[in-house]
């Protein structure tokens, strides 16, 4: 009798085998971010629950705001772009909006607002618009520091 189901199920993996590997899943978020490949081109709204790299073209909306966005060296963005942390290799025109940080490569162009606590440009990035490097909930961390001796002014 327990001969017959032992026949039936296959042998367990002995130890020398290795582990199996597990069933590759699309847009799994452990295996690297969601792509926009180059000769993809979206009209409309981006949101989504994973890391995100945008090579093509995206025009609307990109919100993945605990989360980071790559625009790719072919990457080509005319959307405003929420996220976690935003890394700028080609060209945005629209507003960058980082609640970590917002990096702009030596290859990146960027036409538009940031708003984020850490904003870098890197040697040859070219960028026009406005920095505002305040948090989000409206206090700055360094908001109540004062040198000593200054007093509060009505």
């Amino acid at each position: 009798m327990w001969k017959k189901s032992e026949e039936s199920n296959p042998p367990a993996a002995s130890p020398t085998a290795g582990p199996a590997s597990p069933p590759k899943r699309s847009g799994s978020s452990s295996k690297g971010p969601a792509i926009i490949g180059p000769s993809i081109q979206i009209k409309g709204d981006v949101s989504g629950k994973e890391d995100l790299l945008i090579e093509g073209h995206v025009e609307g909306e990109v919100s993945l705001k605990q989360h980071n966005v790559t625009i790719g060296r072919s990457g080509n963005a005319k959307a405003d772009i929420y996220g976690k942390s935003i890394r700028v290799e080609g060209k945005v025109h629209g507003n960058l909006f980082g609640s970590e940080s917002v990096v702009i490569q030596a290859t990146g162009t960027v036409s538009g607002n940031i708003t984020a606590p850490r904003v870098s440009l890197e040697n040859g990035s070219t960028f026009k618009g406005s920095i505002d490097m305040g948090a989000s909930n409206g206090s700055h961390p360094l908001a109540s520091h004062r040198p000593p001796g200054s007093a509060k002014r009505p």
